[in-house]
């Protein structure tokens, strides 16, 4: 399609309009529905305080961090010219993850009274097909912003692709903040409040005997949604961005294949496929209708079927028209969206009620906490195989489609600068569903709040038969999420890792064969990073489990004393202190989250700087690797120990309160802390750890104590 390159931006720009126009009206719909009764209203207020309150001292924090980091980058690359454009980038691109998780979680805690309110009438099809909509406004919300900031920057900087690398580094290093002070405060709240309240005192979840019950709703905004909102905002850009940089890299390769030569718009395609995505994903909201005696978690994969078949489409139209139809694109793109719905299934079977690997679960609970762990940490490690192979053949696959641009005649082996272009490809195509990834996702925390309003205002069993299968689904959906999220870090990191080391082999003066020969396992630098690389996310995450047993330990201590200080609170004759908890996992989880943000962004940096480009290349490959299987581990298995007690609340092996039911619960906190807080956050490393490391790489090269 002979459109100018001005006129590719105004399409692209038009899509992520329009997704933001269709969100608004969305959200208007939302908020039209009554909340309930003065109690649900009260509660509801509560929530909502108190999720602000955590995300404007969060986001106070952050700021500041990011003012002093936006200050080093314009000096350390000249406080003129190339620093002022990256330290510029990286506070928008702070801004804008700061500001999706933001909108996601404002909608958020307005709709859960909503979906509460809608439980009352009985009808489980209009309760659900309700509660997604409140979380397609996260879900288009977050595409659109991203998309918008691309072509915003793409245009301001004329194109220059390296320049918005400061972008990338800015999203990564809020998306890394977001998850971990979110997911602290969620899991040490929702850990602290189940073990009181469950465990020693008896009383249901979401009680509103409970203290620390206000604390855990909070923590679902929080975390699950302002927390899952700016990593996904963050996994859209640096995915979108990690193949336009390659494609612009390449093409400034002295004997590298001729890419914009036989590919015109190769740079600005994987914003192409993402304005697509806009289209697909409002054309797959309207399939997510629950009929009576239908399937929730149908409902929702008929939107996800929907989006992915539009996106199949839409990525076939667009190689057609802007990448002269060349099938060896379109199988690149079309892996991307085989790798999504390989991994929603492998994630679906492992963490579903339904399924044998929650049932197992359940079963070993009998036997007492014990069994549950280990066979909780059992399905984590197996759910980590498929998705690994999965992501192995997309990779191979991508690689050898786009390489053989000119067929398989020739005999000729791939060209290596078109596969890696092709492996690009293939994460850029996981964006054409992210919207409705997101938007299944925050239906997640919205059922979750929803049910525990429903017990908090005492509202009739009717109400909580519509919001406990509503919730159980949002522990699967949640799961889906960050299964796609890592599956897709892992393909947009390798894109990411080639793109650095066209970036060092180009600040190097030399070829990128030059440096390529370099990394080889004879070579101890490149060993010596790659040990650091693979312990790094072991590391890392240690900091983050012990962050939650810190903030579960005080609630703990907390609600134990509220239970033994304040009369009557069992009986129900006095109101607990809930502001008391909140304050106290709030300053808990902004205490814990420095040092992991100091680990992700100090450990590439002193690895360069001190053992040169050839260990950090090594670091980041290392990081991929350890990560990519820890995170499926953490997160998968977090899920199936959450959903193994909700099995048992169902009515099987002795329902609530039966002695498999506490040895669940004890399962559950463990997976809690792994699914919610440590495992989500490994994402953001891979890519802060990759962003950093292009940023920095002319610095580098240029002072590394050991040179190249």
């Amino acid at each position: 399609m002979g459109l100018s390159t001005g006129q590719i931006e105004l399409l692209i720009f038009l899509a992520g309009a329009i997704g933001l126009v269709y969100a608004g009206v969305q959200t208007l719909l939302v908020l039209r529905e009554e909340e309930g009764d003065d109690r649900m209203k009260s509660i509801s207020a509560a929530i909502r305080e108190g999720a602000m309150a955590f995300l404007r001292r969060e986001y106070t924090f952050v700021f500041v961090v990011a003012i002093v980091l936006a200050v080093i980058i314009a000096f350390a690359f000249g406080i003129t010219g190339d620093g002022a454009k990256l330290a510029a980038g990286f506070i928008f691109g702070v801004a804008g993850s700061a500001l999706a998780g933001a909108v996601g979680m404002v909608v958020s805690i307005r709709a859960n009274v909503r979906t509460a309110a809608h439980a009352r009438k009985g009808n489980l099809p209009a309760t659900m097909n309700f509660a997604f909509r409140g979380g397609s406004v996260t879900g288009m919300s977050v595409a659109s912003l991203a998309l918008l900031e691309l072509v915003g920057f793409y245009w301001a900087f004329g194109g220059n692709v390296l320049m918005m690398v400061g972008v990338l580094f800015g999203a990564s290093l809020m998306s890394l903040f977001a998850r971990v002070g979110g997911g602290i405060y969620t899991k040490g709240a929702d850990v602290g409040t189940d073990l009181v309240g469950k465990v020693e005192a008896g009383i249901p979840e979401d009680d509103p005997r409970n203290p620390g019950v206000i604390a855990d709703n909070v923590g679902d905004n929080v975390g699950d949604c302002a927390g899952m909102a700016a990593d996904l905002f963050e996994t859209y850009v640096v995915t979108a961005l990690a193949a336009m940089l390659l494609a612009y890299l390449i093409r400034n390769v002295s004997g590298a294949t001729p890419l914009m030569t036989l590919f015109p718009n190769a740079i600005l395609f994987p914003l192409l496929v993402c304005a697509w995505a806009i289209v697909a994903t409002i054309v797959g909201t309207f399939f997510v209708r629950m009929r009576e005696k239908g399937s929730i978690m149908g409902a929702l994969y008929q939107g996800l079927g929907a989006t992915t078949a539009v996106g199949l489409i839409g990525l076939y139209l667009l190689d057609y028209y802007f990448m002269n139809g060349n099938i060896g694109i379109f199988v690149a793109t079309a892996v991307g969206l085989i790798v999504m719905i390989l991994i929603v299934i492998s994630t679906d079977y492992y963490t579903g009620t339904k399924y044998r690997p929650v049932q197992r679960i359940a079963e070993a609970s009998q036997a007492g906490a014990g069994p549950t762990v280990i066979n909780g940490l059992s399905v984590g490690l197996e759910s980590a195989w498929i998705p690994g192979l999965v992501v192995v053949s997309a990779t191979l696959i991508a690689y050898l489609s786009a390489g053989y641009y000119n067929g398989y005649s020739s005999g000729a082996a791939p060209d290596a600068y078109l596969g890696l272009y092709g492996i690009g490809l293939a994460a850029a195509s996981m964006l054409s569903v992210t919207g409705m990834i997101i938007s299944i996702d925050a239906f997640g925390p919205i059922t979750d709040n929803a049910g525990g309003i429903a017990e908090m205002a005492q509202l009739p069993e009717e109400a909580r038969a519509i919001t406990d299968p509503l919730d159980a689904v949002g522990n699967t959906t949640k799961a889906v999420t960050k299964g796609y999220a890592i599956g897709s870090a892992v393909l947009a990191a390798l894109a990411l890792f080639a793109g650095y080391t066209f970036a060092a082999a180009q600040e190097w003066g030399k070829s990128w064969s030059d440096f390529t020969s370099l990394l080889t396992l004879s070579q101890p630098l490149v060993v010596a990073g790659l040990v650091i690389g693979a312990v790094l996310p072991f590391f890392f995450t240690s900091f983050l489990m012990r962050a939650v047993g810190i903030a579960a330990e005080k609630m703990v201590f907390e609600i134990r004393r509220q239970f033994h200080e304040i009369a009557g609170i069992l009986e129900g004759k006095a109101k607990p202190d809930y502001g008391k908890c909140v304050d106290i996992v709030t300053l808990t989880a902004l205490q814990q989250l420095a040092v992991p943000a100091i680990i992700a962004v100090a450990t590439p940096l002193a690895v360069g700087f001190l053992l040169g480009p050839v260990a950090l290349a090594g670091l980041l490959l290392g990081t991929i690797v350890s990560g990519f299987p820890l995170a499926l581990m953490m997160t998968t298995g977090g899920a199936a120990w959450d959903n193994g007690k909700k099995y048992i609340e169902s009515g099987h092996y002795g329902g609530k309160r039966s002695d498999a039911h506490k040895a669940a619960v004890v399962g559950d906190t463990v997976g809690d802390a792994t699914k919610d807080t440590a495992g989500p956050a490994i994402n953001p490393l891979i890519k802060v750890v990759n962003t950093i490391s292009i940023l920095f790489i002319a610095l580098i090269v240029a002072h590394s104590v050991i040179p190249i």
